[in-house]
């Protein structure tokens, strides 16, 4: 597999800008795709946006799902650590996607000496601490108990939870990246691992996630930025706009501490 054909399978940018400051490397949540975020191109016109693509989704419906974390991280720095060396680069992620942009920082810190600008971390607690460490399983439930589940959490269209014909092609996606999360451990950090600035998301109206547990990831500034909605308050367009000016200003004034 050459270079080029490996980034395309694996990124999807809409928007290719070779003179931007940043680049931002987004990670969808369990069983999303990367349509989301690519579209976030073409609004951060300062910033490339690369989506991650995982198998068993969109353009890689017919690829086996990842079983590891560090499946999806090698996978994702097999294509990138080139590019990734060129310019600053930021992570986001939201729930299962926080948890994989961690995953990926923490081994990019370690084996390669290479570290984002910027950590945006969304829906999620923290792999380390209690409350995600006690936080129940889904990805064992039936499909029955699964859907009422997904009903709760909202974020997903009713009449797309009642198609079972949808269903059918959704559920083993979202059960398998869920697999993924729910099996990954790391330890709580004796010592930062970052010296990024990390900036915590969150719906007011989702369960209680540990942010505050994120803070050890780094020595650089934290913040947490609580906003309107439930578990995918992060798809309200009023939302999405605080979250992208957020970006904005972070990645711009984080080029000027780069040069």
């Amino acid at each position: 597999m050459s270079a080029g054909s490996g980034m395309d399978q694996v990124i999807n940018c809409f928007h290719k800008r070779p003179e931007a400051v940043a680049r931002l490397i987004c990670f969808p949540w369990a069983g999303g795709g990367s349509i989301h975020y690519a579209r976030w191109g073409k609004i951060l016109s300062a910033i490339e946006v690369f989506a991650v693509k995982l198998p068993g989704r969109e353009t890689r419906a017919k690829e086996h799902f990842f079983q590891s974390m560090e499946q999806i991280v090698d996978e994702v720095i097999s294509v990138l650590l080139p590019v990734l060396k060129e310019k600053p680069f930021a992570l986001f992620g939201h729930s299962f996607g926080a948890m994989a942009s961690f995953a990926l920082a923490h081994t990019l810190k370690r084996v390669h000496k290479l570290e984002p600008i910027h950590m945006f971390l969304s829906g999620a607690s923290a792999p380390y601490s209690e409350m995600r460490i006690q936080a129940p399983t889904r990805s064992n439930l039936s499909d029955e108990e699964f859907l009422q589940w997904m009903t709760r959490i909202g974020g997903t269209p009713p009449e797309l939870l009642a198609n079972s014909e949808v269903m059918k092609l959704f559920l083993p996606v979202l059960k398998a990246d869920l697999c993924v999360v729910e099996n990954y451990r790391c330890n709580r950090p004796v010592t930062p691992l970052l010296s990024c600035p990390v900036t915590c998301f969150d719906g007011k109206q989702d369960m209680p996630h540990d942010l505050e547990a994120w803070k050890d990831i780094s020595s650089g500034d934290f913040t947490v930025q609580m906003l309107p909605g439930g578990h995918f308050y992060l798809k309200d367009a009023s939302n999405e706009e605080i979250i992208l000016d957020c970006i904005t200003k972070y990645l711009e004034t984080a080029e000027m501490d780069y040069l």
